[in-house]
């Protein structure tokens, strides 16, 4: 896989959220790929999704609205999102436009997941 590559997968915790797992540049030419995952959400009350971007190397403005979507997605059926693995630039990235106000994050999954499940 190259930078330019985004991969999505989505699968369930074994502790019970949705994961889904992010690496690879999420721009203007791959958010259609994260969208059509997002399509792919169980649409059930509570549902929590944890992301996992470890693997990313690179978000532009695309990339942010379609996190900001399954923010939105998670909220309409009373669940709750958690981002996970964001680094240093991304995250003073997100910081610069506020998402830091909206967005929980966790240096892991596993963090993550404990937020959401405990």
């Amino acid at each position: 896989m190259s930078d330019r590559d985004l991969t999505v997968t989505l699968r369930l915790h074994p502790a019970g959220p949705c994961l889904l797992e992010v690496s690879g540049e999420l721009d203007h030419h791959t958010a259609d790929r994260m969208r059509e995952v997002l399509n792919e959400l169980p649409r059930t009350d509570g549902t929590a999704l944890v992301i996992d971007l470890s693997g990313l190397v690179y978000c532009d403005s695309s990339g942010i609205t379609v996190l900001i979507t399954a923010y939105h997605l998670t909220q309409a059926t009373g669940g709750r999102l958690a981002l996970a693995g964001l680094d240093d630039d991304i995250m003073r990235v997100f910081g610069i436009v506020g998402l830091d106000q909206i967005f929980t994050f966790h240096d892991t999954v596993e963090e993550a997941v404990a937020a959401l499940t405990g």
